[in-house]
């Protein structure tokens, strides 16, 4: 189904909006965005030196007592008027790398922009490129002291913000596609809207190439997008959502025709396309007021920042049969083919060698001892194979206490496609959502 956005309405004047509502929505968010430093803070700690700052911001860090060995990065950034030590408070990614034991990184603006102080430069021309200077510059400075002071995993570096936060996210993602791998931004705005380009409504091209042209000749991968916004959102209009919608579709190269839709909790529609590598949540009734309780937990698995942890990993038998519960068939390579790329099924449970897995310290699910079940992407409907182990994030799976088996790269759920239960049904990487279809056991 494909949905179509409105066209009636135009932005081009957005930055004078913001100006014009930020004394109410200040008043509104205070507690959220302005909350000053307190007991719950004293984990939080300012890094005074870091590496090239051409935009003078301050970098606050946080560490949980128990990181993993080679931990994911996230960097999480305020609105305006915002500061960074109340968007730690504030939100709940700390509590989520205490869980999962990656790091935070929590930069603190200094800009004025329209009446407002403490935003991030989404509008300067050094600001819109790779390598031209001011706050993108120092928040991959950040990054890139985390990954080299605490052996973090550049596989695994991530962007989130609220409102300048989250157009700072969008920034970071189309300067530094290379060093950030996805990004949720809540309550944002398309890259560039804020720049000379305007936030007009545009073409799904010309919001992509605005992309493509801040880096030129980047040939890379893209990172993937999960984008939020409220329909009551009184400051950057909902529609702002679809834009971001056709710049990054377009950046993939996907059509605008959605994959699937579904509603992960009450008053939440979110709309997946491609195979997952754009994301788009509509909240009924939100203001300009996200993340609310419980959405950071999905973007962290967006992200695949919730496996791998060997504080919260349970222990699955070494080795066994996968049965599923919804199917009571069990995990089988067709005809015992042992070629890389053979797509894994369902298949009554007979105990023979291609139905044998060993789950190894690694976080690999084994086969015949060289083969790994594989991970073919890292979105919705990617599907799953065999493949030659190579130690991979797409080789490396998280068994936990409800039967789920999660990708510690997508952070989504082993899925038998369509909730099929018959010999032959593929198997699939899909968003957990507590089905049958969705859960295992390790039988010997």
């Amino acid at each position: 189904m494909n949905q179509g956005k409105p066209r009636t309405r135009r932005y081009a004047g957005i930055g004078a909006a913001l100006a014009a509502v930020v004394t109410a929505a200040a008043t509104a968010l205070s507690v959220f965005l302005t909350a000053a430093p307190g007991a719950s803070a004293a984990a939080l700690t300012e890094v005074a030196s870091f590496g090239a700052n051409p935009g003078g911001l301050r970098m606050y860090l946080y560490v949980p007592d128990r990181v993993e060995s080679r931990p994911g990065v996230l960097v999480a950034m305020h609105g305006c008027n915002g500061w960074a030590p109340g968007f730690h408070q504030g939100t709940e990614f700390a509590s989520l790398a205490d869980r999962y034991g990656f790091i935070v990184i929590y930069p603190q603006a200094n800009k004025s922009a329209n009446g407002m102080s403490n935003c991030f430069d989404v509008w300067s021309n050094e600001a819109l490129r790779h390598g031209g200077g001011s706050d993108p510059v120092s928040i991959v400075s950040m990054t890139n002291y985390v990954l080299q002071r605490y052996n973090g995993d550049p596989e695994r570096v991530f962007a989130t913000g609220f409102s300048s936060g989250a157009m700072e996210t969008n920034n970071l993602l189309a300067t530094y596609p290379d060093v950030f791998k996805a990004g949720a931004p809540f309550a944002g705005v398309p890259y560039g809207c804020l720049g000379p380009a305007g936030c007009a409504d545009k073409a799904p091209q010309q919001w992509g190439d605005l992309v493509r042209n801040a880096y030129p000749g980047y040939t890379g991968p893209r990172p993937r997008v999960m984008a939020w916004h409220g329909t009551a959102d009184s400051v950057l209009p909902y529609t702002m959502l679809q834009e971001e919608v056709d710049q990054w579709t377009n950046v993939h190269g996907l059509s605008q025709t959605l994959t699937s839709t579904d509603s992960p909790q009450s008053g939440w529609t979110r709309r997946v396309f491609g195979s997952g590598q754009v994301e788009a949540y509509t909240i009924s009734g939100a203001g300009h007021d996200l993340p609310h309780p419980g959405m950071a937990a999905y973007a962290i698995r967006f992200f695949g920042l919730d496996g791998g942890s060997s504080t919260t990993t349970p222990t699955p038998p070494t080795a066994g049969q996968i049965k599923g519960v919804g199917s009571g068939r069990c995990l089988d390579v067709p005809g015992a083919a042992t070629a890389d790329g053979t797509a894994v099924q369902l298949w009554d449970c007979n105990g023979q060698n291609n139905q044998q897995w060993t789950a190894t310290s690694a976080g690999e699910i084994r086969v015949y001892g060289n083969k790994c079940l594989d991970a073919a992407g890292t979105g919705n409907g990617a599907g799953i194979q065999i493949y030659s182990c190579w130690g991979g994030a797409n080789q490396k799976w998280r068994t936990n206490s409800d039967g789920t088996i999660t990708g510690v790269q997508s952070g989504l759920c082993l899925d038998a496609v369509g909730q099929g239960t018959a010999n032959g049904t593929r198997l699939q990487l899909y968003s957990c959502w507590g089905g049958a279809n969705q859960k295992w056991t390790w039988t010997r």
